[in-house]
């Protein structure tokens, strides 16, 4: 597996595996699936400070993404990314999601961020151990921050402090 940056032709497997995320309510509040439009409007607001790489698995492509979005637009924030992680069904729990988080951090220290934060579902316990393996720690939890399928949801913060060296 080789972990590199994101160029537009993997943009087709990128959404597969995010909408594969959305449909199966562990990661993201989103609901609908999105289209190819979606994806490259999000793409292209990725291409300067904050990045995108995938996990490129010979033989397979693209079978995991990780991306560091805007945390806030307040001035204060600006060392502050938010992070998304998504891989593929058949590459769960085989160390996909490990590597795009090791990878994502230098690359957020090159662009000036010192932490990463994240937003997960206190249910998504695959997701906490990966986070937490990665160095990641609870914050806290927003009770009732979303809906999803008509039904409250509660959502967890986690974050990471970068290191200087």
């Amino acid at each position: 597996m080789v972990v590199r940056p994101a160029e537009a032709t993997d943009l087709e497997a990128i959404l597969a595996i995010y909408n594969e995320g959305i449909v199966d309510r562990i990661a993201t509040l989103e609901e609908e699936p999105k289209d190819q439009d979606y994806i490259e409007a999000w793409f292209s607001v990725h291409q300067q400070r904050y990045r995108v790489l995938v996990a490129d698995m010979a033989g397979d492509g693209v079978v995991g993404w990780v991306s560091l979005n805007p945390y806030s637009s307040r001035c204060a924030y600006a060392g502050v990314a938010d992070l998304s992680v998504y891989v593929g069904r058949r590459w769960r729990g085989r160390g996909v999601g490990s590597a795009l988080l090791k990878a994502i951090e230098p690359v957020a220290q090159a662009q000036g961020f010192y932490k990463i934060v994240l937003f997960t579902f206190p249910f998504n316990e695959a997701g906490q151990r990966l986070y937490r393996k990665q160095g990641y720690r609870t914050v806290g939890t927003f009770f009732q921050q979303g809906i999803l399928d008509g039904q409250f949801v509660d959502v967890m913060a986690m974050e990471k402090l970068l290191s200087k060296d």
